[in-house]
């Protein structure tokens, strides 16, 4: 063998090791940190102040932990809800359905990736023979909180004009702070209250009254809803889902997992969620067997949910703005 070949052999040797040995620390690195930034995406979820916080009680509470750290912020209005959408440091909210599919016709581009809250809507009477039928509501007034065009709000008129009832005509509405009707029916200046728990709970703390009707029952009878109605659910902005669709994963697989959690250890989520809910805990515990956590996918629970909004929005056009089509149901 020559020298010059000699010298070349050598010199195709250190080449190939160069490129061999730079090729593969420099893949590897890459590699890990993809994982690793994937890993390391912190989101915040902005949840409401209610019963809604039992369910993220175990993500809250550092109890149920996922690949990706979800940092819990809580709102009290929807206007503060929309602020904080509005901004770039949000990805994901828990809101009602039909405040989502409002904000979601309106510009602000969040679409559903499940419904986990079914149950928390009751008509609670003063008097036991106050309610043994939609007919008996004729020429009284039906206290609810907030506002005009609120989830059992709407529902209250859906069935009232489903009995040839006509609202504001024959059957009055007065709105106030949720607070403040149940403080009014403890003193018996209310006959009749469509709340959710756990102000239900508190209504009847003192003894008097009874649940008139159960609205999720009386839905799931005019309707074939398979669990209830559709209250609320998880978001998530739209750009987020398509540039991160391995951190909506893990965060809708978490999200699952936490409400699963609660509904298995109901006294541990109720102590983890006290200092955001300022309510006893005896009054979360006696109200939870009327409310129902269950995470279900928004594409299963897409029929239910379009079900539920062709109906509030034939009874109220102004409180539905838009159907959704299919691109708002997302897994």
């Amino acid at each position: 063998m020559t020298p010059d070949y000699k010298r070349l052999l050598i010199l195709a040797v250190l080449v190939w090791l160069y490129v061999g040995i730079g090729g593969c620390s420099s893949g590897m690195p890459k590699n890990s940190q993809a994982e690793s930034e994937e890993v390391a995406v912190d989101v915040v979820l902005i949840n409401p102040i209610g019963p809604a916080v039992i369910p993220v009680a175990g993500i809250a509470g550092g109890t149920v932990k996922g690949k990706i750290d979800i940092n819990i912020q809580y709102w009290k209005t929807v206007d503060e809800a929309v602020g904080l959408l509005s901004g770039d440091n949000v990805e994901f909210a828990v809101l009602p359905v039909t405040t989502g599919v409002n904000l979601h016709a309106s510009g602000i581009d969040i679409v559903l990736l499940a419904v986990h809250e079914w149950k928390v809507f009751y008509l609670v009477a003063a008097n036991t023979d106050d309610f043994d039928g939609w007919h008996d509501v004729i020429g009284k007034t039906i206290y609810t909180p907030e506002a005009k065009g609120q989830t059992v709000d709407v529902l209250t008129r859906y069935a009232l004009i489903r009995e040839g009832i006509i609202p504001d005509d024959e059957v009055a509405f007065a709105y106030l702070p949720a607070q403040e009707i149940v403080a009014l029916f403890k003193e018996g200046k209310i006959e009749l209250a469509a709340l959710p728990e756990p102000f239900v709970t508190q209504a009847l703390a003192s003894g008097k009254g009874t649940i008139g009707l159960d609205y999720q029952e009386y839905w799931s009878e005019v309707s074939g809803a398979r669990d209830g109605i559709p209250i609320a659910g998880l978001f998530v902005k739209q750009d987020f889902y398509n540039s991160h669709p391995d951190v909506v994963r893990a965060v809708t697989q978490t999200f699952a997992e936490s409400t699963q959690w609660a509904n298995d250890h109901p006294e541990a989520a109720i102590r983890a969620c006290t200092e955001v809910l300022p309510l006893p805990s005896e009054v979360l515990m006696e109200a939870l067997p009327r409310i129902l956590f269950k995470y279900i996918s928004a594409p299963d629970a897409r029929e239910d949910i379009l079900d539920f909004l062709s109906a509030m929005r034939e009874t109220d056009p102004e409180g539905i703005k838009q159907i959704p089509g299919d691109e708002f149901f997302k897994q």
